[in-house]
């Protein structure tokens, strides 16, 4: 039986050791029919790294796209569009990986009622975590509520396959006719770090009827560089928390009922406001109030974007580009 070929797309910003590790690791992969797609948002790479992606573009190792923009959502649907994979599987920048990671991947996609598959990722920063009896069997059932999923989903210590309702973005993989046929793809609309993006397609996926199938075998180590990547914007600044609780805001608009979107709103509140588990943030008045600000911030920035979504899709990247879907 001919296996499928799979397509490996890369979306990179400001990295330049870790995405060289990085493809090393892909180009060692014992899965015998994939391909390469790095879509290459950095301005001017260091030398080494220019040298060594332009050498592996000569010998048709990967293909190489150079972007003079920035998106994450918008890198992935322009791999999307010009990958020949029937599986596409999606990686950061910065990660290590096994020779059957794309072996793990393939796999699943022998059952036809699986569309997506979420891999486990184990995250460098916290690797100590991994102690015995924190192994995780079966998922709680708020892992499968939209409203509050986001704080029960974990796909770090959990060890045994199931039905998930996301994946994470640096470890996931689908079938070209989410695509092709169902005509879902990446909202352009999230901004800065897109996070919740892969949540976002995650949530529209699922309305197809296909599932989305957590593999732990479908592992790797996501290094979380401080620099490059979506790490490129700081934590504490101002672009970054506008862009996180815009985020979060606009996936349950786009996506939940009006119940589960405010049982997601209070829990974002109650976790990335006021500090409570598992957030833990600082209990001080002062950074309370700073954050309540880019709470309210966020939430009306995300109601304009949609207010504008109602004559433009959002999907500037997608309008720009000649390949269309």
């Amino acid at each position: 039986m001919t296996q499928p070929l799979i397509s490996v797309i890369i979306p990179t910003y400001g990295r330049e050791e870790p995405l060289r590790e990085t493809l090393i690791d892909v180009l060692k992969q014992d899965y015998p029919h994939y391909e390469v797609l790095v879509v290459d948002q950095t301005p001017v790479h260091e030398p080494d790294t220019q040298q060594f992606l332009e050498e592996l573009a000569q010998v048709g190792k990967i293909r190489w796209f150079r972007l003079n923009w920035a998106s994450l959502p918008g890198a992935r649907n322009y791999a999307v569009r010009r990958s020949s994979g029937e599986i596409l599987v999606f990686i950061d920048d910065d990660v290590q990986l096994e020779p059957s990671y794309l072996t793990a991947h393939a796999k699943n996609y022998q059952r036809s009622e699986v569309g997506a598959v979420a891999g486990r990722v184990f995250d460098r920063m916290k690797l100590a975590d991994f102690a015995p009896g924190l192994e995780i069997q079966d998922l709680p059932p708020e892992a499968h509520d939209p409203g509050i999923a986001w704080y029960h989903l974990n796909l770090v210590h959990t060890v045994k396959p199931q039905r998930v309702l996301s994946a994470r973005g640096c470890n996931m993989s689908y079938r070209r006719e989410i695509f092709q046929q169902h005509g879902i793809w990446f909202d352009e609309r999230f901004r800065g770090s897109a996070v919740r993006e892969e949540s976002d397609f995650c949530l529209r996926l699922r309305k197809t009827g296909l599932m989305i199938w957590y593999d732990p075998e479908a592992s790797l180590v996501h290094l979380g560089e401080e620099t490059g990547g979506c790490h490129d914007i700081s934590t504490k600044s101002l672009k970054y928390q506008m862009t996180f609780y815009h985020n979060h805001f606009l996936m349950g608009l786009n996506n939940l009922s009006i119940s589960q979107a405010t049982r997601f709103f209070l829990r974002l509140f109650d976790c990335h406001v006021l500090g409570r588990p598992p957030c833990h943030k600082s209990g001080s008045p002062i950074k309370i109030l700073m954050r309540l600000g880019f709470y309210l911030a966020g939430f009306m920035s995300a109601i304009v974007t949609v207010i504008r979504s109602l004559w433009n899709k959002g999907q500037i990247y997608t309008q720009q580009d000649e390949v269309r879907p």
